[in-house]
């Protein structure tokens, strides 16, 4: 058996899981949700077009707060 034959899976898959942690990493910044204060809507600002996409979903915190000051 060559030494080699043993490591190379072990490389691979610590190659492939520093590639996944590192798409991981990426993306973690760009799928925070932001609350629109006008509609208290939630939304994501998508970087690859500069636009935001709205998730059909409102905070219960802004809302809340919105009703008590109309």
């Amino acid at each position: 058996m060559d030494i080699s034959q043993k490591r190379l899976p072990i490389i691979l898959i610590i190659i492939l899981v520093g590639i996944l942690t590192l798409q991981y990493v990426t993306n973690e910044s760009n799928t925070s949700p932001l609350i629109d204060p006008k509609t208290c809507e939630l939304y994501i600002k998508d970087s690859r077009i500069n636009s935001d996409k709205y998730l059909n979903e409102f905070d219960s915190k802004c809302m809340a707060m919105k009703n008590l000051n109309p």
